[in-house]
C-alpha cells in the first residue's frame, strides 16, 4: 500500500509552455500512460531552478546527484565556452587532445594507490560495461577463456539500465524484474556487514571463485537501491576476501565520488583501493554527460601484448569528447580552490540536526545521513507524484522514490537553502 498524502490544489497556475507537450517524449522511468507533465524548468542557477511561470524551486537533489558546485557555475561556462571555440569533438581513436590527457593526469593523481590508467565513456552505465567487460577479459588474457565470467555484486545493487549492468542490480527490489530470464544470471549476495554474513560470503567465494571475475559495490552508499548505508569495514573486508581469494574489486562511484560522502572519493574513507573504479555524475560538475573507468596498473598491463586480440576492444564515439573533459577540468579546479569537502561536512552537520525530528512523525522507520545525502524511510512506499506536487508547492524540488525521501544538494548550498529544504521534508510528513 502506498502512504498517501491529502490532495493539493496549487497556489499559483503553472502557465504551460506550447512545447511542454507528451507528443513525442518518452520520459524516464515513467508510465507514459498515466503520467502527469513534468515541471517545467527555463534556467537553472547555483541551486535554483527557474520554471516557466516565474517561480523558483530550491534543488534538493542536484539533478540525480550531479551539480555539485550549482548551477551555471562562471568557471565551467568559461572553460566550456573557450573549448567550444576551439574544438567541440574530435574522434579518440588516432587523434589526441589536450582536454583529455590533462583530465586523465589528474584523475590519476587524485585517486588513491595505482588507479592511474584511465579509459573515457559518455555515461555511468557504461563505464560499468567497460569495467565488467575489463574484468572477464582480464582473466581470459591470462588463458582462463571458460571461466572467470560471473560477476558478484549485492542486495539493493544499483549499476545501471543496460544490458551487462541490470544483470549486477538487484532481481527482486530493484527495477528490472522484467527482465529475470533474459539477463545473465549474477551472484546477487547480502552485503557482509555482520561477522556472520563476513563468514558466509568468504566460503561462497571459495567455493565459487574459479567462476568469477569480479566483486561490483557501490561503496558506503548504495544510491538508487534505496539509499542504503553500510560502514566503511565492509569495503576493508571486501578487499580482503577479494584477495584472499584471487578476484578483482571493483569499486561504482558513480554516485558516491567528488564529495557527496564527504571526501573526494567514496574509498578513501575506508582507506581501501579497488582493481577498478567508475565515475560519472558529478564529474563534469553536472553540465556535460562524460564516465571514467579507472583501472590498477595490474589490470592494464594484462592488456598489453604482442596479441591484438589482447586489447580492449572498445570505443564510444563521443569518448573523451574534449567539452566534456573541459567541464570535468573545470569542476577538478573547483575542488581544488574552494571549500567543497568542507561544505559536505557542514552539509552533513545540518542535515543530522534538522532531519533528527523526523523520527518522531508517523510512519518514519528511520533517519540516516552520510557526507552531503539526508534519507528519511517510510515504513511503507510512498505516492511520489503526489509528494513532489506539495514539494514545488513549498518551493523545492525533492524527488521521492520508493519508501524514501531524500536530500541531495549541490555541496555550495546556503545553510537558509538547506533549511528551507529540510523543513519541506519534516512539513510534508505531518500534512499526511
Amino acid at each position: 500500500m502506498l502512504l498517501q498524502i491529502k490532495p493539493i490544489i496549487p497556489s499559483v497556475d503553472m502557465r504551460t509552455p506550447d512545447w511542454l507537450t507528451l507528443d513525442h517524449v518518452w520520459l524516464p522511468y515513467t508510465q507514459m500512460k498515466t503520467t502527469e507533465l513534468p515541471v517545467p524548468v527555463v534556467s537553472a542557477q547555483g541551486v535554483r531552478l527557474k520554471l516557466a511561470d516565474g517561480r523558483e524551486l530550491i534543488d534538493g537533489v542536484a539533478s540525480w546527484w550531479t551539480a555539485c558546485h550549482g548551477y551555471a557555475h562562471p568557471h565551467i561556462l568559461k572553460c566550456v565556452a573557450e573549448q567550444l571555440e576551439k574544438m567541440p569533438h574530435v574522434m579518440f581513436g588516432g587523434l589526441a587532445h589536450e582536454p583529455a590527457y590533462r583530465l586523465a593526469a589528474r584523475l590519476a593523481a587524485l585517486l588513491p594507490g595505482d588507479l592511474n590508467h584511465v579509459f573515457f565513456s559518455e555515461s555511468g552505465s557504461v563505464s560499468v560495461e567497460v569495467a565488467l567487460k575489463m574484468a572477464v577479459q582480464f582473466w581470459r588474457n591470462q588463458g582462463q577463456r571458460e571461466r572467470r565470467t560471473k560477476f558478484v555484486s549485492f542486495r539493493n545493487a544499483y549499476h545501471g539500465d543496460t544490458f551487462a549492468t541490470m544483470a549486477v542490480c538487484d532481481p527482486e527490489e530493484g527495477m528490472h524484474k522484467l527482465f529475470r530470464g533474459v539477463l545473465p544470471e549474477q551472484f546477487v549476495l547480502e552485503i557482509p556487514d555482520t561477522a556472520e554474513k563476513r563468514a558466509q560470503l568468504d566460503r561462497f567465494l571459495n567455493e565459487n571463485k574459479n567462476q568469477i571475475a569480479a566483486v561490483i559495490i557501490e561503496p558506503l552508499i548504495q544510491g538508487a537501491g534505496g539509499m542504503k548505508f553500510h560502514d566503511p569495514v565492509v569495503l576493508r573486508d571486501l578487499r580482503i576476501l577479494c584477495d584472499r581469494h584471487g578476484l578483482l574489486l571493483i569499486f561504482d562511484e558513480i554516485f558516491t565520488a567528488f564529495g557527496r560522502t564527504g571526501t573526494l572519493f567514496a574509498c578513501e574513507r575506508a582507506a581501501v583501493v579497488p582493481d577498478i573504479i567508475c565515475l560519472s555524475k558529478a564529474l563534469t560538475g553536472g553540465t556535460m554527460p562524460l564516465a571514467a573507468t579507472v583501472t590498477t596498473s595490474k589490470i592494464f598491463d594484462a592488456f598489453l601484448s604482442d596479441d591484438s586480440e589482447a586489447a580492449l576492444m572498445h570505443g564510444p564515439t563521443y569518448m573523451a569528447y574534449p567539452l566534456g573533459c573541459a567541464a570535468a577540468n573545470a569542476s577538478l579546479d573547483l575542488f581544488a580552490s574552494e571549500p567543497r569537502l568542507a561544505q559536505a561536512a557542514a552539509i552533513e552537520t545540518q542535515l543530522r540536526e534538522e532531519l533528527a525530528p523526523c523520527r518522531r512523525a508517523p510512519g518514519v522507520a528511520d533517519v540516516r545521513v552520510r557526507g552531503a545525502v539526508g534519507v528519511v524511510q517510510m515504513d511503507r512506499p510512498v505516492d511520489a507524484t503526489a509528494l513532489r506536487a506539495h514539494f514545488v508547492e513549498k518551493g523545492v524540488w525533492i524527488k521521492p522514490f520508493g519508501d524514501i525521501l531524500y536530500l541531495t544538494p549541490p555541496l555550495i548550498i546556503e545553510p537558509s537553502d538547506l533549511s528551507a529544504l529540510t523543513s519541506a521534508v519534516h512539513d510534508v510528513l505531518h500534512t499526511r
